[in-house]
């Protein structure tokens, strides 16, 4: 259990930061390494608990306004700086591609809303019309048990 080279340190503290997220335990099992030592690693590198980080911002939680800073941050950097800034965020660079592919085609997401409101609306519509077949239904029913029972006291006034 002696010490670590600063480069095998640096290399399982990438690790445990995002796009990898490995468990402490799993880099204790993979790398022989005793979890209280990758525990002080962690305290040390300033990464947050699985706990911490799982009250921070989701890449789904973040609001328009914070994803357009975050377009506006990284578009003037380069690849391995803009992984650099995800890891320090908890994002990936996949996750603000794709944010700016949304903000590229506003259009896509007014669609999207739009045929989800429509598909609420025939949901409904459907529901209603279920719900008057049932009424009819029923109306014809009793129109029809009526004209039988009429049927039947004029039968037996006849026969009287």
């Amino acid at each position: 259990m002696g010490s670590y080279s600063p480069e095998r340190k640096a290399a399982v503290i990438a690790r445990m930061l995002p796009p990898h997220s490995q468990s402490i335990y799993q880099i204790s099992r993979l790398e022989g390494i005793p979890a209280n030592t990758l525990y002080g690693w962690r305290s040390q590198a300033g990464i947050p608990t699985q706990s911490a980080a799982s009250e921070s911002k989701l890449h789904l939680e973040w609001s328009q306004d914070a994803r357009f800073a975050v377009i506006v941050e990284t578009a003037p950097l380069s690849a391995h700086a803009v992984a650099e800034y995800c890891r320090r965020k908890g994002l990936y660079p996949e996750q603000i591609q794709q944010w700016k592919d949304e903000f590229m085609q506003p259009g896509q997401r007014a669609e999207r809303a739009l045929i989800k409101k429509q598909q609420k609306e025939i949901q409904q519509l459907n529901r209603e019309i279920a719900r008057k077949d049932k009424a009819l239904a029923e109306a014809a029913a009793l129109l029809i048990l009526e004209k039988k029972l009429k049927a039947f006291f004029d039968e037996e006034r006849e026969v009287e």
